[in-house]
């Protein structure tokens, strides 16, 4: 089981839980972004870079990621194609994406964004990364890890 990040949008908080959790289990942790980041000097943590574009971060987790592995992600799409080939979604508010669920979340998603496309005006939009965010994510990981983990 290897976990991938769509690590442009990820908080940096998030990232360091990862981390953390990677030194100790000695899961194999990839972040995929279109800019470079610093990762920790551990074997099992890497860091990869690929071109900026639309979806080109998504479409390279989705080529590697396979059956089993878990991908950190706040995109529904993304979420959705993990899903459908055996691999597990995870945001980083701590809420795990399920085939039950993802198609309603995708349809919202749809949804809202051909309000905004339309000219609706919408306000508001996520609350702010909190700290129940962070701990429900530490508490989701690591129930996770336990579960499907080798450490």
């Amino acid at each position: 089981m290897k976990i991938w990040v769509d690590a442009d949008a990820c908080p940096v908080v998030i990232k360091n839980i990862l981390f953390k959790a990677a030194e100790r289990t000695g899961v194999q942790l990839t972040l995929v972004a279109n800019q470079y980041l610093n990762t920790p000097k551990l074997s099992n943590i890497k860091m990869l870079q690929v071109t900026a574009g639309f979806d080109v971060a998504d479409n390279e987790i989705v080529k590697l990621a396979e059956k089993g592995d878990l991908v950190i992600t706040s995109d529904i799409p993304l979420a959705a194609e993990i899903i459908d080939k055996g691999a597990h979604a995870l945001n980083p508010r701590g809420d795990m994406y399920s085939a039950d669920t993802i198609k309603a979340q995708l349809n919202m998603r749809d949804f809202m964004e051909t309000m905004r496309s339309s000219g609706v005006e919408m306000s508001g939009g996520p609350p702010p990364f909190s700290q129940k965010d962070r701990n429900a994510f530490a508490n989701q990981l690591d129930r996770f890890l336990t579960k499907y983990g080798d450490g």
